[in-house]
């Protein structure tokens, strides 16, 4: 019902009037048109939208990774520590941390947050919310860096624009790269790092065309199609 009611709504019509769907644009040409294109009354969130050519269902061809945004996410992330030692994490700017009662919290239904990292010593204890935290994609993970013995670094690197990925069951993947308050340019280089971050994590058993298509939008607006042959190897 949300989504008929975006494409219904003046904005959407708007903006779809002022796109060629019928074409695909550089990374460049799709940032500065989405630049221009109305905007909403918040801060509407920029992502790229990537379909993989690779089969969801093999562990062998899973895709998640983490990068590090050249201009940030433009989010204001909310972080949850659990350690034996919340002094640090506190200091370092976590909205919470601790261990046996932040994870009574998160078993009582509390996920007020974006990002929780775990020191590597409390995994064994964190397993407890694995059910909660797991289907959400907010399980702390050494492969993401949410786990780590270094907090601070931790902290500071998802506040400062780490985002992370991960392939759906459909083979789709969305990664954020920013916000409408952005200009092109940040939104442009964000896009690269993005789809470059997503080539790095090819699977070794991927052969072939490896991204079918992309797609850069922002919370309003149309899906506009991105040329995958911009990107080497993809």
């Amino acid at each position: 019902m949300a989504t008929q009611q975006i494409k219904g709504s003046k904005r959407y019509r708007s903006s779809v009037e002022m796109t060629d769907l019928t074409k695909t644009y550089s990374v460049e040409e799709a940032s500065a048109l989405l630049n221009k294109l109305p905007k909403a009354k918040f801060d509407e969130t920029v992502e790229v939208y990537a379909h993989l050519a690779v089969d969801p269902r093999k562990s062998d061809q899973m895709v998640r990774g983490t990068l590090q945004l050249p201009h940030g996410s433009g989010k204001t992330v909310r972080v949850i520590v659990f350690t034996e030692n919340p002094e640090d994490a506190l200091a370092a700017g976590a909205e919470e941390a601790g261990l046996d009662e932040l994870i009574e919290k998160v078993i009582g239904g509390w996920i007020d947050f974006d990002v929780a990292i775990s020191t590597t010593s409390a995994m064994k204890s964190v397993r407890k919310v694995a059910r909660v935290l797991g289907p959400r994609g907010l399980m702390p993970n050494p492969k993401s860096g949410t786990v780590t013995d270094d907090i601070v670094e931790g902290i500071n690197l998802v506040k400062a624009g780490r985002v992370e990925f991960k392939m759906d069951k459909t083979a789709n993947v969305a990664v954020i790269v920013g916000k409408r308050s952005f200009t092109s340019e940040q939104i442009t280089e964000n896009a690269v790092a993005a789809v470059n971050a997503l080539i790095e994590q090819r699977p070794k058993a991927s052969v072939g065309r490896y991204i079918k298509s992309l797609t850069l939008s922002s919370t309003m607006s149309p899906g506009l199609p991105v040329d995958v042959a911009d990107f080497n190897k993809a």
